[in-house]
């Protein structure tokens, strides 16, 4: 079966650099799935989660936002953050979420204000989603790394 090289890119570090079988992203307007021999396309991605399968394993990362550049033989995501599931600190991400909840419900605020507080909330939603599904398969393939 045919592959593709994914790459994930934050402004730190080299996430990942893998060739896989599909990638699913977050984009702009909805889920993206990629596969080998796709389109040329590049678009915004949302804050979501990334996931992607290699021989049969499927592994998730927590996507901060960003842009995604696929061509028919390599998908590159330059994300705002990226997480791995074992990188997640649960307890953060759970006390990032009520502090933003708090935040939301504690008095009114400007629009950009909400907008802010609101993406602050979803990503950790999205981080603690996918700690969550990782602690729940525990399988010890799933270490993203090339």
């Amino acid at each position: 079966m045919p592959k593709i090289k994914l790459e994930i890119v934050t402004a730190e570090r080299l996430v990942l650099s893998e060739d896989v079988d599909y990638v699913s992203a977050p984009g702009i307007d909805g889920v993206l799935g990629i596969l080998p021999r796709h389109a040329p396309l590049v678009t915004a991605l949302n804050v979501g989660e990334l996931h992607y399968k290699k021989d049969g394993a499927e592994f998730n990362y927590a996507i901060g936002g960003g842009f995604m550049q696929v061509r028919p033989d390599k998908v590159t995501v330059l994300a705002d953050s990226a997480e791995r599931a074992d990188e997640i600190d649960e307890m953060r991400a759970e006390q990032a979420r009520e502090r933003a909840k708090r935040l939301l419900q504690d008095k009114p605020h400007a629009d950009v204000e909400f907008t802010r507080i609101e993406q602050a909330m979803r990503r950790a939603e999205i981080r603690l989603r996918v700690a969550r599904r990782k602690r729940g398969s525990q399988r010890p393939t799933d270490r993203g790394e090339s």
